[in-house]
């Protein structure tokens, strides 16, 4: 069995492709240029060009090149991308799938989400396959985690979020508010981007988001992820406040992708937990 995924996981396609884990790149646009993540772009070189002014969007990994992975894999296949409605990957690798022979190999999951608690479903997936669990197993395995998944963004350019797309209207409006720091969350669907509170101050907003986690339960059986754009002292300073918290729970760190930037903003702090 192969395991796909893409690099909002944040999975480097440079070191961690092979046989068996293919690793797709998100691309960032710029003007004209495409730019696919780790290959073309790292996160500092896009922060420079933010800076410099320039105004990056997203795209998609195409069906074209998505086909392509798909018939150089002759086994069965677990397709890992970004959750449906966070991006457009999951439509294309679906549209993919269709469109190749022996479709019925090929499994797409919806992982409902992305960075931390994605790249947790996917080390999931290669350990249950290196212990010999068959794919349909995997799968039910990840579907139970899928639903455990809990995501809180602190933005601080609401420019990029409303780009994207990714953000409900009333979100959208509490965006152009100033001096606020809003606390965003996923709909219940998990496929958008929604306002959970709006609070003065970061620390408060980091408050609000654990007192969030402790009320779904969060505990010794989760992992707990931070991520955001550079890592540095206030990604530390936030990993040791949850390890304050949740002190028997793991606590991760993770750098996001151009991509991800893209669509959160520089400066952006992603908290999330997932079941183990």
């Amino acid at each position: 069995m192969v395991i796909i995924t893409d690099t909002p996981a944040l999975f480097t396609p440079i070191s961690e492709n092979n046989d068996d884990f293919v690793v797709i790149s998100a691309y960032t646009v710029i003007g004209s240029a495409s730019y696919r993540d780790f290959r073309d772009m790292d996160t500092a070189k896009l922060l420079q060009k933010v800076k410099e002014g320039e105004v990056p969007k997203t795209s998609q990994p195409s069906i074209g090149e998505i086909v392509d992975v798909y018939e150089a894999i002759d086994d069965d296949i677990l397709v890992m991308p970004i959750g449906d409605g966070l991006s457009g990957t999951y439509s294309n690798m679906e549209a993919a799938r269709n469109l190749v022979d022996g479709k019925d190999r090929i499994h797409v999951l919806n992982t409902k989400t992305l960075a931390g608690a994605q790249h947790h479903l996917v080390e999931t997936a290669l350990a249950l396959r290196s212990v010999g669990m068959d794919i349909h197993a995997i799968k039910e395995k990840l579907e139970t985690q899928i639903e455990s998944s809990l995501s809180f963004f602190i933005p601080t350019d609401f420019n990029f979020l409303k780009r994207s797309g990714r953000l409900t209207p009333i979100a959208a409006k509490i965006g152009t508010v100033m001096k606020i720091v809003p606390v965003m969350t996923l709909t219940e669907d998990k496929r958008r981007i929604c306002t959970l509170g709006i609070k003065r101050t970061k620390r408060k907003a980091l408050d609000a988001i654990i007192e969030q986690l402790k009320k779904a339960g969060v505990d010794e059986n989760y992992v707990i992820s931070v991520s955001c754009d550079v890592l540095g002292d206030e990604s530390d300073e936030v990993k040791a406040l949850l390890k304050e918290q949740f002190e028997n729970t793991e606590v991760e760190l993770y750098s996001l992708v151009p991509s991800l930037v893209c669509h959160s903003g520089p400066s952006c702090i992603l908290i999330q937990a997932i079941k183990k």
